[in-house]
């Protein structure tokens, strides 16, 4: 992050330029530049998530059915419950669905900041950061949602009836599938970066502990407020991140 940092300050003012080639571009553009850059980035994203939203909707009934088959049935308790529930889950397909579009909009975004040498890694890293997060995705769906839904059902009783609301369901399950499908990406990232010559495998092994006491604070930040989620969450990042050590020391090789 750093050195990509530095790669946007200390550039000259963009003034009266032939747009020879893309390298040339990017060496003439300000720092402000590459905000107005990421501004757009960011519009375009949020335009393509809210027209896959739109295309999604129809499809709505079938998913919910799909995603609620582990629990059987749901309820809601409040009249807003079963609307407020439908847009979650239209926004959480249509963001799935655009992700495409916002992955091309964030590597784009970073390659401005690389060289001519450092730029051809994201032809290979962009399409594989989308087969990452919907690994992850469907880890989150196959594996981590029945196991933590199983074990947490274990505490039912006569007197204890789960009545699960479809808001707070679907609002756990979102939070699997996402927390999942970015926490996959960690390997591809410690590639990336050992790539470009931000990361070493030695330094990745010396920050081992660090990287350990982190990964159990994001995890607590993005799973729901329950220890076991939190550790089906932080034991996979936990592995991912060996594996990215492991990784780390193959990217040393060219490509």
């Amino acid at each position: 992050m750093t050195k990509i940092v530095e790669k946007f300050e200390g550039r000259p003012s963009p003034g009266p330029r032939l747009r020879t080639s893309d390298a040339e571009v990017a060496e003439s553009l300000s720092f402000w530049d590459h905000l107005e850059e990421l501004r757009g980035g960011v519009l375009k994203s949020l335009a393509a998530v809210v027209i896959a939203s739109v295309l999604f909707y129809p499809f709505i009934d079938r998913v919910l059915g799909f995603l609620v088959r582990p629990v059987g049935h749901l309820v809601f308790t409040a009249p807003a419950d079963a609307f407020v529930a439908r847009m979650m889950l239209t926004l959480v397909g249509g963001t799935l669905c655009a992700l495409p579009v916002v992955l091309y909009q964030v590597w784009s975004f970073v390659s401005v900041a690389l060289n001519q040498e450092e730029r051809k890694y994201v032809l290979l890293f962009g399409p594989l950061s989308l087969i990452m997060f919907f690994a992850g995705v469907l880890f989150a769906y196959a594996v981590a949602a029945p196991w933590a839904l199983g074990f947490l059902m274990r505490y039912s009783s006569d007197i204890m009836v789960p009545m699960i609301t479809v808001k707070n369901y679907i609002s756990f399950v979102s939070t699997l599938l996402f927390s999942f499908g970015v926490v996959f990406e960690l390997p591809l990232v410690l590639m990336f970066l050992t790539k470009i010559g931000i990361a070493t495998p030695e330094f990745l092994i010396q920050k081992r502990r660090h990287a350990i006491l982190l990964i159990f604070i994001v995890s607590a930040i993005l799973t729901p407020p329950d220890a076991i989620t939190l550790f089906i969450l932080a034991v996979p990042l936990i592995i991912l991140y060996e594996i990215g050590i492991w990784v780390s020391r193959w990217a040393r090789k060219p490509i």
